[in-house]
C-alpha cells in the first residue's frame, strides 16, 4: 500500500502549529487582593470561572495564577465576610490585575455553625440567624459586651449595667427578674454558664468582647431549643479566630470626654502546613462612662487556641484567662413629673442621670460578717469582678463511609465578687433623722466630715448589693456523631454539664447624699459608723443574708434528621431529652445579739443585731428535673436569592437557683410538681431575600412561655409564677448603593400576660418592659483616595413599655445616635472617631416604682442609657 507522506507531513506541521500557538496562547493573572481600605487580604480564593485554574493569595496578599487561556476570561475572587466578585478581564500574557474586595454585611454565605444540625448557609438554613463581624462591630464601638448585641434583631440587651449584669430578652420573651433567663451566651459553641439569669451572676459577667473574635452569631427560636440546653430563645455565639490565615492586629482606644484607656492584641500564624495558633486579649482601665470618682474599671483578659489539621479532620485547644474589675451600675435617683401615663423624666439638681453614679471614692470599704460567722471585708471598688479560667478543646473527623464525629468540652473555672450600691429608698434627710432619732444628719467622710447635713436636701438608704462568687465552676462535653445516607443526614449526640453555684449574699445598710460628684456616707447620731447602721437590710425584713451550695448535674441526649427532597426543599426535625438533678443545701438569714464584729471591744447600735447565715439550719436542695423539647421546620429556595421557612420548636429551660427562697421548693428539698423547669413553645415563618446589593429578611413569630421565678418588687422578694404570650415580625434589610451603605432591623412585639398565679390582677397587661418597637439602623458612606475612609452613624431605639407589670408609670421610647468617622491612615494603620449617643438622649431602661403621684415631682430609683460619650481608636492591622 502506498502511504501519502504529504498528508503525513501536513498534519504533523499542523500539530507543531497548534501545540506552539497553544503554547504561545497561555498566559498569567497576578496582583494584590485588598480590602476597601486597602488592607491585604491574605488565604482569599481566586479562581477563572467554568476552570479548575485557581489558587489562593498570600499573607501580604500577593496572588498569581498560571496556565491561564489568553483572551476574555472571568476571575471569581472570594473570602468569608466579603463579597464574592466576578472580574471579566482580558489575559495578554503576563497580565496585572488589582482586585478590592468589599465587606459583605448581610453575611449571608457565612456558613451557619450555631444552633444547627449541620453547618450551611443562610439561605438554606431553616432557622433567624444573624451575623455581626469585626468591622461592624468596630464601627459601633461598643462600651460594654453586651451593647455588641444591640446591632442583632429581635434581641433587646438593656446594657445600663455596665460591663455585664445586661437584661436581655428576645422576640417578647419576658425578663421577669434578670439576666438572660431563656438565652444561651456561648464561646466557640459552648456554654458560658449553664443557666443564664444566675442572680448576681449572669452569663455575660464572665464574657468579654475582644479582638480575638472573628464574628457573633446569634440565632433566635428555633432549633436552639433542641441543640442547646437552657436555651429556647435563642443562642449568642462568640466564634474566635484561628489563626488559618496569618495577620494580626493591635488596637489603642482612648476615652475622648471620659476615663477610659484600652489596648487589645491578637495575631494568628499557621506554624507549618497543618498548624496554626492564635492568641489575644486586652487590657484596659480607667474611671469608666459614668462619674465614679476612682479606677472604676481595671483588667484583662488573654486567650489562645491552637489547632492541628488532619487529612480527614481537625482537632484544637483553646484556653482563656479572664480577671477584671468593672463597676456595676444598679439604679439611681431620677426625678419624674407629670402623669403615669406621660411623665417627665429629668435629673435631680445634685445627680445627673445621664453621667453620674451612687458610687464614691469616700465608699469603697465594706466590714460585714462572712458565711463562716467571721468578719471579712470587702472592696466596693471590685465591682464585677469575674475571676475564669477556661480551657477545653473540639475536634471533627470524617470516619469514611459518610460517617462523621465531631466532640466538644471545655471546663470554666469561675469564681469572683458582684457588689454595688443600691438606693433602697430617697428622701428629705430630715425624714431619715426623724427615723433614727437626731435632730441631724451629718457627714461620716469626705470634706464635710462631722459637720451637720441639710434636713432639706436628699439623702438615700444604701442597701449594699456584696455578694461572694465562691464557686461558679462548670464542665460541658457535647458530643456529636452523624451519617450521610444519599439526600439524609442523620446526626445523634449526648450533652453532659455540670454547674456549681456557690455564692453568700452579706448585704449591708448604708445612709448616703444623693451626690453625683463623689457622695459622702452620712452617720445618724450614735446608731451609725462611718455610714453604716446595720449588719443587714432590716428595712427589707433582713430578708438578704443568705449562702448557697449547689450542683446541677445536666445530660441530654438528642437526634436530628435532615433530608433533602430535592435541589430546593430541606427538611428536618430534631428531638432533645433533658433531665438533671439539684443538689446541695440554702440558708438564710438569722439575726445575731452581741456580736463585735468591728472588733473593738464596744457593742454598737448597729451591732445590737446583726445579719448572720443560718448555718444551723440549712435546708437540703434535693430535686430532679426533666423535660422533652422538639423542633421541626423546613426550607424552600424559591430561587438562587430567594427562600422561605417554616418552623415550630418547644423547649425548656430548667430552673436553679432562683427557685430556692421561695414555696417552690419544699423544706425537703423537693420542687412542686411543673415547676423544676419552665417551657416555651414558638411558631415562625420567614422570608429570606438577597440579590447583588441588596437583602431582606421577614420573620413572623409566635411564642407562648410558662415561667416561676422570683425578683425585688417594692423593697421585698416577690415570687412569679406566669404564663405569658408574645406574636410579632422581624425585619432585617441591607442595601448598597455605590459608596453607601444601609442596614437595619425593626421588630415588633405584642406581648400579654395571659395567667398569673400571685397576682392574677395583672392578667391581660403586657410584661414590664417589653416595647412594642425595638429598631436600630447604620448607615456608612466611603470617600477619599480608593475609597479609603468611612463616615457614617447608629440610630438604637425602643417605643414606650411599662415599668411593672401593672401598666401604670411608662418609661418612654427613646432613640440615641452614634455617629463614626475613620480614615485610613497608612496602609494597615487606620484612626476613628466614634461617639455613642452624641445628643445625650434620656433612655430609661429599668424602674423600680410601678407608679407615681401624678402632677407633683417624685423620686423614683431608675436606670438610664449612659450620655455622650466619645472615644478615639487607632488600629493597625498586619
Amino acid at each position: 500500500m502506498k502511504v501519502n507522506f504529504t498528508i503525513f507531513k501536513v498534519a504533523f506541521l499542523f500539530l507543531i502549529f497548534s501545540s506552539f500557538f497553544s503554547f504561545a496562547q497561555k498566559g498569567s493573572l497576578s496582583g494584590t487582593i485588598k480590602d476597601n481600605m486597602g488592607v491585604p487580604i491574605g488565604g482569599a480564593n481566586l479562581s477563572i470561572e467554568g476552570s479548575k485554574i485557581g489558587t489562593s493569595s498570600d499573607f501580604d496578599g500577593v496572588y498569581t495564577i498560571s496556565d491561564i487561556p489568553s483572551g476574555k476570561v472571568v476571575v471569581v475572587a472570594s473570602y468569608l465576610g466579603f463579597k464574592t466578585q466576578k472580574i471579566e478581564v482580558v489575559v495578554n500574557g503576563n497580565t496585572k490585575l488589582e482586585i478590592v474586595l468589599e465587606e459583605d454585611s448581610t453575611q449571608l454565605q457565612d456558613v451557619v455553625v450555631t444552633g444547627v444540625l449541620n453547618p450551611k448557609s443562610k439561605l438554606e438554613s431553616s432557622v433567624s440567624v444573624s451575623s455581626v463581624n469585626s468591622k461592624q462591630i468596630e464601627e459601633a464601638a461598643p462600651r460594654v459586651t453586651a451593647e455588641v448585641f444591640r446591632s442583632i434583631p429581635g434581641i433587646k440587651s438593656e446594657s445600663t449595667g455596665g460591663e455585664g449584669n445586661a437584661n436581655v430578652t428576645v422576640r417578647g420573651i419576658p425578663v421577669a427578674s434578670g439576666g438572660g433567663k431563656f438565652l444561651q451566651m456561648q464561646e466557640d459553641g459552648l456554654p458560658v454558664m449553664q443557666f443564664g439569669d444566675v442572680a448576681f451572676g449572669n452569663a455575660d459577667i464572665f464574657l468579654r468582647y475582644d479582638q480575638t473574635v472573628s464574628r457573633v452569631e446569634a440565632i433566635r427560636g428555633g432549633s436552639a431549643s433542641t441543640l442547646a440546653s437552657n436555651s429556647p430563645a435563642g443562642i449568642i455565639n462568640f466564634i474566635s479566630k484561628n489563626g488559618s490565615v496569618e495577620g494580626g492586629s493591635v488596637t489603642q482606644s482612648m476615652g475622648v470626654d471620659f476615663n477610659n484607656t484600652r489596648t487589645d492584641f491578637e495575631y494568628g500564624t499557621p506554624l507549618n502546613e497543618s498548624v496554626s495558633v492564635h492568641v489575644g486579649g486586652f487590657y484596659r482601665q480607667g474611671e469608666g462612662p459614668r462619674n465614679a470618682g476612682y479606677t472604676a474599671n481595671i483588667g484583662g483578659q488573654f486567650k489562645a487556641n491552637l489547632t492541628k489539621k488532619f487529612e480527614k479532620g481537625y482537632a484544637r485547644l483553646y484556653f482563656k484567662y479572664l480577671n477584671d474589675k468593672a463597676i456595676g451600675y444598679l439604679p439611681m435617683p431620677v426625678q419624674v413629673s407629670g402623669t403615669n401615663a406621660n411623665p417627665n423624666w429629668s435629673s435631680l439638681p445634685n445627680f445627673d442621670i445621664l453621667h453620674d453614679t451612687q458610687h464614691s471614692a469616700y465608699f469603697l470599704d465594706n466590714l460585714s460578717v462572712g458565711a463562716d460567722g467571721q468578719p471579712r471585708r470587702s472592696n466596693i471598688g471590685d465591682g464585677m469582678r469575674p475571676v475564669a479560667t477556661s480551657f477545653g478543646g473540639e475536634f471533627s473527623f470524617d470516619l469514611g463511609e459518610d460517617w462523621k464525629i465531631e466532640n466538644r468540652f471545655r471546663q470554666n473555672f469561675h469564681n469572683g465578687r458582684f457588689v454595688s450600691p443600691f438606693p433602697a429608698d430617697v428622701q428629705n434627710a430630715s425624714a431619715y433623722a426623724t427615723e433614727f432619732g437626731v435632730a441631724n444628719l451629718t457627714y461620716a467622710n469626705g470634706p464635710r466630715v462631722g459637720q451637720n447635713f441639710d434636713n432639706n436636701a436628699l439623702a438615700m438608704r444604701i442597701h449594699l448589693f456584696d455578694v461572694e462568687i465562691n464557686n461558679f465552676n462548670n464542665f460541658t462535653n457535647d458530643f456529636k456523631i452523624s451519617k450521610k445516607i444519599g439526600d439524609l443526614n442523620f446526626s445523634a449526640g449526648y450533652y453532659r454539664a455540670i454547674q456549681n453555684i456557690s455564692m453568700s449574699w452579706l448585704w449591708n445598710s448604708y445612709l448616703m447624699e444623693v451626690n453625683g460628684n463623689n457622695a459622702s456616707l452620712l452617720n445618724a447620731g450614735s446608731a451609725s459608723t462611718n455610714g453604716l447602721y446595720a449588719y443587714g437590710v432590716p428595712s427589707w425584713g433582713n430578708c438578704c443574708t443568705r449562702n448557697y451550695d449547689a450542683i446541677y448535674d445536666i445530660q441530654a441526649p438528642y437526634v436530628g434528621a435532615e433530608y433533602k427532597i430535592n435541589e430546593k426543599f430541606n427538611v428536618d426535625l430534631s428531638l432533645r431529652f433533658d433531665s438533671g438533678t439539684a443538689r446541695g443545701t440554702y440558708a438564710g438569714a438569722t439575726q445575731a445579739t452581741g456580736l463585735d464584729v468591728n472588733n473593738n471591744g464596744i457593742i454598737e447600735p448597729n451591732e445590737a443585731s446583726v445579719s448572720v447565715v443560718d448555718n444551723a439550719n440549712r435546708l437540703p436542695i434535693n430535686y430532679d428535673f426533666s423535660y422533652v423539647s422538639y423542633s421541626f421546620g423546613a426550607n424552600y429556595l424559591l430561587s438562587e436569592y430567594q427562600s422561605v421557612f417554616g418552623r415550630h420548636s418547644k423547649g425548656g429551660r430548667a430552673n436553679a437557683d432562683r427557685l430556692l427562697f421561695g414555696s417552690a421548693v419544699l423544706p425537703s428539698g423537693q420542687a412542686l410538681s411543673g415547676l423544676s423547669a419552665d417551657m416555651v413553645s414558638q411558631t415562625e415563618i420567614g422570608f429570606k431575600h438577597r440579590k447583588d446589593n441588596f437583602s431582606l429578611f421577614a420573620t413572623g413569630f409566635m411564642a407562648n412561655t410558662s415561667e416561676q421565678n422570683w425578683d425585688f418588687a417594692g423593697g421585698s422578694p416577690r415570687e412569679i409564677q406566669r404564663e405569658y404570650q408574645a406574636f410579632g415580625l422581624e425585619l432585617e434589610s441591607y442595601y448598597s448603593i455605590k459608596k453607601f451603605d444601609l442596614s437595619g432591623s425593626v421588630t415588633w412585639t405584642k406581648a400579654e400576660i395571659k395567667e398569673d398565679f400571685f397576682n392574677p390582677q395583672f392578667e391581660g397587661n403586657t410584661p414590664r418592659r417589653q416595647a412594642d418597637f425595638i429598631y436600630n439602623a447604620n448607615a456608612s458612606y466611603k470617600f477619599g483616595k480608593e475609597n479609603k475612609h468611612l463616615f457614617g452613624f447608629s440610630v438604637i431605639g425602643t417605643t414606650k413599655s411599662y415599668a411593672q407589670d401593672n401598666n401604670d408609670l411608662v418609661m418612654p421610647g427613646y432613640a440615641y445616635v452614634n455617629p463614626f468617622i475613620k480614615f485610613q491612615l497608612t496602609k494597615g494603620l487606620s484612626a476613628s472617631l466614634n461617639a455613642n449617643n452624641i445628643f445625650n438622649s434620656i433612655g430609661i431602661t429599668e424602674v423600680e416604682e410601678g407608679s407615681i403621684t401624678e402632677n407633683t415631682n417624685n423620686i423614683v430609683r431608675a436606670r438610664s442609657i449612659n450620655g455622650r460619650t466619645t472615644s478615639l481608636t487607632l488600629v493597625y492591622k498586619f
